[in-house]
């Protein structure tokens, strides 16, 4: 729980009053109460309970679960192969916000990290995070706090989820094609054909079919308010 004050100036004259009126969030309260004259101090309590926490740390184990399951889909078309993990981190910033969506990411990257087979082609341990494909692993951390971030201030709108994801996608690849190039020394032209190109059309089908996915499952996980 915590608390938002804000203070602001008013032409009427000052009137002793104390009243507390729901507010269109769940577990949201708004509390206004006259501090003097002209002022007057409203304060919004913001409570998130014990069901509604639980109801998100179940929906981002089970993100971090289907990350590990679609890792263990792939085609190996040389250092990266072709997975639907980045398909089910771009679904946890769209269900699960910023917040929530980093931590179902970052569970997802401790298990792994711990030498658990969750990594591509049912691998784990740390030597995956600090390899040819560690920073795809990485940068699903940012992307998927910027695709959560974007999605949360735009709306959550189909059109705009399209370009939450596009977005974390663009992060995704910035982070694992310098990786990679700085790991194996190769070419900037090279390093792109490698590590990105082949991936730009099935990552185009990943991001519709998450706008799609979203949309359906949205109204059961109802994420609670910041």
């Amino acid at each position: 729980m915590f608390f938002q004050y804000s203070i602001s100036p008013t032409l009427h004259k000052y009137v002793e009053q104390s009243s507390v009126a729901e507010s269109p969030l769940p577990g949201v309260k708004t509390k206004t109460r006259s501090s003097g004259p002209g002022f007057f101090i409203r304060v919004r309590i913001i409570k998130m309970d014990s069901t509604s926490q639980l109801r998100m740390m179940v929906f981002a184990s089970l993100l971090a679960a289907l990350m590990a399951a679609g890792a263990y889909l792939a085609i190996p078309i040389g250092p990266i192969p072709i997975v639907l993990q980045n398909m089910f981190v771009l679904l946890a910033g769209l269900l699960l916000g910023s917040r929530w969506g980093l931590a179902s990411v970052a569970v997802y990257l401790l298990t792994g990290a711990c030498g658990l087979p969750v990594f591509a082609g049912g691998l784990g341990g740390i030597g995956r995070i600090v390899g040819p494909t560690g920073g795809y692993l990485i940068g699903y951390l940012p992307a998927v706090f910027i695709t959560g971030y974007i999605s949360e201030k735009a709306a959550k709108r189909t059109g705009c989820d399209i370009l939450a994801m596009i977005c974390g996608t663009i992060v995704l690849y910035g982070c694992g094609v310098v990786w990679l190039k700085f790991l194996t020394g190769m070419t900037w032209s090279k390093t792109m054909m490698v590590g990105m190109y082949p991936f730009l059309i099935g990552d185009a089908f990943k991001i519709a079919a998450a706008a799609v996915i979203a949309r359906a499952l949205r109204p059961v996980v109802h994420m609670p308010g910041p």
